[in-house]
């Protein structure tokens, strides 16, 4: 994990698209300081538009516009679909700024192509960025400099750890883990709240205790020196209770099929790359 850079930039920064992504990141920058004038974010949906206003007071628009161009930095917060209309009907404000894309699945050459530059830097977030605990994968083209690097090092600090990657491919592989990951986790946590209200527990009690756990947990995990399967030992004596309830998941099948489901995560961002994505 790379360490993290000055946040002492005042670079202007447009958001293309104004959405919870891009709300964790602006809160983020304006947390560390970054002027809100030096923000604006074009965002086609007049309700959200309205929120941004009254929670940040920075610049919106409907539409891009001339004011694009003085940004320095582009950050595209837009849903893959959407994302080759947008970059078209931005491109000519746009040329001269580095470019941050948080799309799933939308590969950099169709992003270079839609803009017309090189400086593009692909982002897989997550949603923890909402409460700057998110974990971020990045990969750079080579036209990317270092202080365009130390650019986006600034921004997606501002919501939690970030990580970079020598090869795009393995962004795919990081949506699956990382960036689908927290719905996998609510998912557990479902399952532990159900489980828990069903042996006795209030579903208040049941939510504490499951949420506690998974806190807890990954705290020792980050902090640990072991890897999970020895720490995962230690908590499982044979034949006791945690012996019982891992060797029940073991005979479902649960691993396998776990990571079933993040390969077929993964061959979905695969998918969107192709369908959303052509030049």
């Amino acid at each position: 994990m790379q360490p993290h850079a000055s946040d002492s930039s005042t670079d202007p920064i447009a958001f293309i698209g104004g959405g919870n992504m891009a709300s964790a990141i602006i809160g983020g920058l304006l947390k560390r300081g970054l002027a809100s004038s030096q923000i604006q974010v074009v965002e086609p949906f007049a309700e959200q538009r309205a929120k941004l206003v009254q929670q940040f007071q920075i610049e919106v628009s409907e539409t891009p516009g001339a004011s694009l161009n003085r940004a320095t930095l582009v950050v595209w917060a837009v849903k893959p679909q959407t994302f080759r209309e947008a970059a078209e009907q931005s491109r000519a404000h746009t040329a001269s700024a580095l470019h941050l894309s948080v799309a799933a699945g939308i590969r950099s050459d169709s992003i270079a192509n839609w803009l017309g530059t090189e400086r593009v830097v692909r982002a897989m977030p997550n949603t923890p960025a909402l409460i700057g605990q998110g974990m971020t994968a990045l990969f750079a083209r080579p036209a990317a400099s270092t202080e365009d690097r130390l650019a986006v090092e600034r921004v997606v600090q501002t919501t939690g750890a970030y990580l970079w990657l020598d090869q795009e491919a393995q962004l795919d592989a990081v949506t699956a883990l990382s960036g689908s990951g927290p719905a996998y986790v609510f998912y557990f946590i479902e399952a532990m709240v159900q489980a828990g209200t069903d042996m006795g527990l209030s579903r208040e009690q049941a939510h504490q205790l499951a949420v506690g756990t998974f806190v807890g947990a990954s705290a020792l995990a980050r902090e640990a020196t072991e890897p999970p399967d020895v720490l995962r030992a230690r908590v499982t004596s044979k034949g006791g209770t945690t012996h019982a309830a891992l060797s029940a998941m073991e005979q479902g099948g649960i691993k396998e099929k776990f990571m079933q489901a993040m390969q077929a995560a993964r061959q979905r961002a695969i998918e969107m790359g192709d369908e959303f994505g052509a030049a």
